[in-house]
């Protein structure tokens, strides 16, 4: 089974910058994508960057330009630069990773627990 922990989470002022990370650790056998979602309350999760294990990214409209996602894949950690910040960025964020599962014989979804980020105006 394998576990995600993020961290760097908290309150930044708009315009500022924030560095969030998550490391995947239990039994990994094969991480392909990682990717950042939000979640602000009462809306539905929405994804924000991801990047394949062959370093192809994709981002939220709202944050290209802004955010910048990479990933150590040896270390297993994915990081989610956010610069410029803005009070609509504020959410839980919370990472993805697509995980092969020998018990399932495929990958499967793991979700860390989220860390909260506020921007303040």
């Amino acid at each position: 089974q394998v576990q995600l922990v993020e961290s760097g989470g908290g309150l930044v002022q708009a315009g500022g910058s924030l560095l969030l990370s998550c490391t995947a650790s239990g039994k990994i056998i094969k991480i392909n994508a990682m990717a950042w979602y939000r979640q602000v309350r009462g809306k539905q999760r929405e994804m924000v960057a991801e990047m394949t294990d062959f370093g192809d990214t994709n981002y939220a409209e709202s944050v290209k330009g802004r955010f910048t996602i990479s990933r150590d894949n040896g270390a297993n950690t994915v990081w989610l630069r956010m610069n410029d910040a803005k009070p609509e960025d504020t959410g839980v964020y919370f990472c993805h990773a697509n995980s092969y599962s020998d018990y399932d014989f495929r990958f499967v979804e793991v979700w860390g627990q989220g860390t909260l980020v506020t921007v303040s105006s």
